[in-house]
């Protein structure tokens, strides 16, 4: 252990290349991770928001909370059904926004929502709204009114939400009637009833399986699906998943190769050392724990400077981006760079087992 410390310190230079790389494949692996965390977030915070264990749509809709349709009578069913605690109704509607003060026109995400929860209060009074924070970075402040879609609805932000937009569009929340309202005014193609939602959301005590089957099996003619269920069917989050996630998994193979290719030449440029301190009673336990140590403490060093880089990157990167820094990304990201490049420091183990003592005798050491 004290060996490989000493070399770390002694020769600087030549950890250094592998540690530069090292930091740039961390980078590269937090900023996809945040980019995934931030996309994943600002497309289902609004499903998330319900913290409803059940969400039923229209069996036509095809899981898809824009084309379902549901009514107070199929909410009036739900609620007679065992194991429902509470039953609320769910419209969103996507559009622009003008905010006052400011030229550009903001993407919304307009839902009108009954059941309360740890993120949405009490739905607020007809004409008022409450907005996602993010709203803040485009000008938007409390008190303003904002004008939704071609039909400049007006509707006036009167508190701040977090974590609550839909398809990376700015959540505004409203009561049902001032969507049904947004809604009818600007989409008079797609014009709701006044007793209708899109999609009915439904908090269970008791075994949400058992629930949602009978739930279906009640109203005849509707597909619920679990929370997790309905937020990976929202169009594009799975692909955005799938797609980030192996890029992050194959930048972590990288990292193995990276490490694996400097510990190979760095142990045949050794092999003489290795050999003379077999010969004086060195174990092999010690120069692989040597190994390890060195890798782990340049992976550690590498994280921590991709890290420092990275949060002063993530500051200056622009608001349309969805870059979302969380701890658990970045723990995430510690732990695959610490274990790709610790497996890839044991591919020089077999050689280091394999080097002969004799061997330094006939180096001339």
């Amino acid at each position: 252990m004290k060996l490989a410390l000493k070399e770390l310190l002694r020769r600087p230079g030549q950890f250094a290349v592998v540690g530069g790389a090292l930091t740039l494949l961390a980078l590269l692996m937090l900023f996809l991770g945040w980019l995934l965390d931030g996309l994943f977030l600002g497309s289902t915070g609004a499903i998330r928001a319900q913290e409803s264990d059940a969400f039923v749509f229209s069996a036509e809709a095809r899981q898809s909370l824009l084309r379902s349709s549901v009514d107070d009578a199929d909410l009036s069913i739900i609620a007679e059904v065992d194991g429902v605690d509470a039953v609320g109704g769910l419209g969103v509607s996507l559009l622009g926004a003008e905010i006052p003060g400011e030229s550009e026109i903001a993407d919304v995400a307009v839902a009108g929502y009954q059941l309360p929860s740890g993120t949405l209060p009490e739905p607020p009074p007809a004409g008022d709204a409450y907005g996602d924070r993010h709203l803040e970075d485009l000008g938007a402040s409390l008190g303003d009114v904002l004008l939704i879609g071609p039909a400049q609805v007006p509707v006036e932000l009167v508190d701040w939400v977090e974590d609550t937009n839909y398809l990376q569009q700015n959540g505004v929340w409203v009561d049902a009637d001032t969507w049904r309202q947004v809604q009818n005014a600007n989409r008079p193609d797609a014009v709701v009833a006044p007793d209708e939602f899109q999609v009915a959301t439904v908090v269970v005590d008791g075994q949400v399986d058992d629930v949602i089957a009978a739930i279906d099996a009640s109203l005849g003619d509707t597909e619920t699906l679990s929370e997790n269920d309905t937020v990976f069917a929202i169009p594009g989050v799975p692909e955005q998943n799938t797609t980030l996630t192996a890029v992050i998994y194959v930048t972590a193979f990288v990292v193995a190769l990276v490490v694996a290719l400097f510990f190979a030449l760095l142990t045949l440029e050794r092999t003489t050392i290795y050999a003379l301190l077999k010969a004086v009673g060195t174990p092999n336990r010690v120069l692989v724990a040597g190994l390890v140590t060195q890798a782990t403490l340049i992976a550690v060093g590498a994280f921590a400077l991709g890290s420092v880089i990275g949060l002063g990157l993530a500051r200056v990167v622009p608001p349309e981006v969805p870059l979302i820094v969380t701890l658990g990304r970045s723990a995430f990201v510690l732990v695959a760079v610490l274990v790709a490049a610790v497996i890839g420091s044991v591919v020089s183990f077999r050689r280091v087992l394999r080097i002969d003592p004799a061997s330094a005798i006939g180096a001339g050491v």
